[in-house]
């Protein structure tokens, strides 16, 4: 396997030589692509961008009949290129393995690629290049539409709780009819009452309220067993494919979102508009609170003591 990865990366001379007798196949790359992105799992690297240099090259299946000059009929470079972009927009990552994996999948979702070949390096973090290869393929037939809407989520009802809100006895009942709506509930809150530490350091502050937002998730948890909390994508994707309501806690979402930074925790309604947004959420309700101004989805405001939803 090292070998294989090491050819997919050499000379195409050296690859015909190491492969003769083997039926050839048809090979796109894109080279020494370099990103400026906010990456990895030290403290020292959030808040800070490093360069992050992407070699990539994907087998194809070669072409039926002449090809006719028809850009439509290859696969892109453009296809590599926005892969990269999508998966590096999606969500801030720890790991280079992690990124890797997701670009290989969405390549792969190609109907020509066969199997693709990965090599992420940080030049940022050392003397030298510090990097991951790996190489993955496609399993049984073509991909075609049908995995393509399996990459496809819901689009949740989110319900901003106000603290009046949390503590109003509707509360049950305001659940009660969201799940009759006929899309995934998510749950988010503010900051609690009461006075919290501060700290003079923005970014330890920005930390600091969103674990009390946190709390506040909890304390909503306890009022109504029916809704867990959550604090992944990977969480809320389950939840909202499983018919389970449920309550954001936002630290890992708003740290590890290249867009993160527009969500400001000390401004409940507009951080729940920015969740929303994130979610392409089919609708936006805000009990006991207005809806900011500027939101990309639908959204709705339901005034604490009004027990209809």
């Amino acid at each position: 396997m090292a070998d294989e990865i090491r050819l997919a990366f050499a000379h195409p001379d050296e690859r015909a030589i190491a492969t003769a007798g083997e039926t050839p196949r048809d090979r796109i790359s894109l080279r020494d692509h370099v990103v400026e992105v906010e990456i990895g799992a030290f403290q020292a690297e959030r808040g800070n961008r490093q360069r992050v240099r992407f070699n990539v090259v994907v087998e194809v299946a070669p072409g039926k009949g002449a090809l006719e000059d028809d850009v439509d009929l290859i696969l892109s470079y453009d296809k590599v290129t926005e892969a990269i972009a999508a998966e590096l927009e999606a969500e801030r990552l720890n790991l280079l393995e992690t990124l890797a994996e997701r670009i290989a999948e969405r390549i792969l979702l190609e109907p020509q690629a066969l199997r693709v070949f990965v090599r992420i390096e940080k030049l940022d973090r050392g003397p030298g290049a510090l990097g991951v290869e790996i190489v993955r393929a496609r399993d049984g037939e073509p991909v075609g539409a049908a995995q393509d809407g399996a990459r496809e989520r819901p689009h949740p009802r989110v319900i901003y709780l106000s603290n009046a809100a949390i503590a109003d006895t509707a509360l049950s009942g305001w659940l009660d009819q969201a799940e009759t709506l006929g899309a995934p509930v998510i749950l988010c809150v503010g900051l609690p009452e009461g006075a919290r530490p501060q700290a003079s350091h923005p970014l330890a502050q920005r930390r600091i309220d969103l674990l009390a937002i946190e709390q506040n998730a909890w304390m909503l948890a306890a009022r109504d067993p029916r809704a867990k909390v959550v604090a992944t994508r990977t969480e809320l994707d389950w939840a909202m494919k499983n018919g389970q309501s449920c309550i954001w806690a936002p630290s890992k979402i708003v740290l590890d979102t290249p867009t993160g930074q527009e969500a400001h925790p000390e401004d409940p309604a507009e951080l729940a508009g920015w969740f929303a947004g994130l979610m392409e959420a089919c609708e936006l309700v805000m009990i006991g609170e207005e809806p900011p101004a500027g939101l990309t989805v639908p959204a709705r405001a339901v005034t604490v003591g009004n027990t209809t939803l």
